[in-house]
């Protein structure tokens, strides 16, 4: 009696657990696999975290080894004078993003897992000239402190616009301290301006013991950002992110452009852990909020979780169906996800590719034509039959 007991404790507490992961609307669909192929441009990559484009046939792509590769029409070089790294299940060499006037400065912005002490790592960012497959005037511009042997989120996503660099670090595993607390780096995303100097017009700036480069708050491990002008003001943007959930509960959230009289304490928080869709890989609780007074909901969120990674918008006349999509990279279930949305939220899921591997970036070419990045596989670019 006491063993059926048992066996019906554990079917309901994974009865449980399971309904409580339901999938959240809407449902994702498969698509028209005739629609589009895939034309791999380079492999022999391990783990191609960042991607950006240098110019119509040549880009920039990062080995989370330590290596930086020069891909230009078809082939591959290595380009020397990288950042001594420190490399770890989830740190190492990660994002790479090129500077828009690049034509004229040879400028990119890189992140990277490095150590500053005798024990651990954490997330810099580093700016660097790149010619003839070498780079100079590497500089580190921002480096998080203080260093934890903690090996997992990393964050790193970069985003480079006219004015500024956004990057992000995540809470390099100690949810309970570093996100929620603007004095401590973790669980942020950061605004520099080009040169690594911090804007005064950051939100932060005037905040006593903040560190003055954060842009917004309580994430957990972004990885994907991206620029968003729709609907927002011809003078205006927003700055999209991604992030990592537990298990469940994966975001996409909207930070917009300080307003003028906004308290950042509570318009730039965005939650975690205080209030998550999500739960602990156990199964069991991280709190009973979903929502909270005084943080950001989140835009979307995924349950169960796909572990997002890289994150693109489609503006191109190559695919006329995918305007103004977001295209997310699906780490667990391995395929690239397309997801419409209106001002109310996401509206269709799509997915793309599936069971082509671990997709771990997605970018859009100068000429408009979408490339993924899989792990153990390389560089493909989408092609519209």
């Amino acid at each position: 009696m006491k063993k059926n007991y048992l066996l019906l404790t554990l079917f309901l507490l994974n009865t449980s657990v399971a309904c409580s992961q339901k999938e959240n609307y809407p449902p994702i669909e498969d698509f028209n696999k005739d629609s589009f192929s895939l034309e791999k441009i380079i492999d022999d990559i391990e783990i191609p975290w960042g991607l950006s484009f240098t110019g119509i046939d040549s880009f920039l792509v990062t080995d989370k080894k330590g290596i930086l590769y020069h891909v230009s029409e078809g082939k591959k070089s290595i380009v020397e004078g990288t950042p001594d790294i420190t490399l770890s299940r989830q740190g190492g060499l990660l994002d790479v993003a090129v500077d828009l006037n690049f034509d004229n400065n040879n400028k990119i912005f890189l992140t990277a897992s490095i150590t500053s002490s005798d024990t651990g790592s954490n997330t810099a960012l580093y700016s660097a000239i790149l010619s003839n497959n070498k780079l100079s005037d590497l500089r580190l511009l921002y480096k998080a402190l203080p260093d934890s042997t903690e090996e997992r989120h990393f964050g790193g996503s970069i985003l480079v616009t006219q004015e500024f660099v956004f990057f992000t670090i995540g809470d390099r595993g100690n949810r309970d301290v570093n996100p929620q607390s603007v004095s401590l780096d973790g669980g942020k995303v950061y605004r520099l301006n080009l040169d690594g100097s911090i804007p005064d017009s950051n939100p932060f700036y005037n905040v006593d013991s903040s560190k003055k480069a954060i842009w917004s708050y309580g994430h957990r491990n972004p990885q994907g950002i991206i620029k968003v002008t729709r609907n927002v003001g011809v003078n205006d943007y927003e700055i999209w992110i991604h992030e990592h959930g537990p298990r469940g509960g994966d975001e996409i959230n909207i930070i917009k452009y300080p307003k003028k009289d906004e308290d950042p304490l509570k318009d730039r928080n965005y939650g975690w852990p205080k209030a998550t869709y999500g739960i602990n890989y156990s199964g069991s609780e991280i709190t009973k909020n979903k929502k909270l007074e005084g943080v950001i909901d989140p835009f979307y969120y995924w349950i169960p979780s796909i572990a997002p990674s890289g994150m693109a918008i489609v503006n191109s006349d190559k695919y006329p169906n995918w305007n103004e999509s977001l295209l997310v990279g699906s780490l667990s279930f391995r395929y690239l996800e397309r997801l419409e949305f209106d001002e109310n939220g996401i509206t269709k899921r799509e997915k793309l590719f599936p069971r082509i591997g671990r997709v771990r970036d997605v970018n859009i070419s100068p000429d408009g034509f979408v490339f993924i990045s899989v792990e153990g596989e390389g560089i493909f670019k989408v092609l519209p039959n």
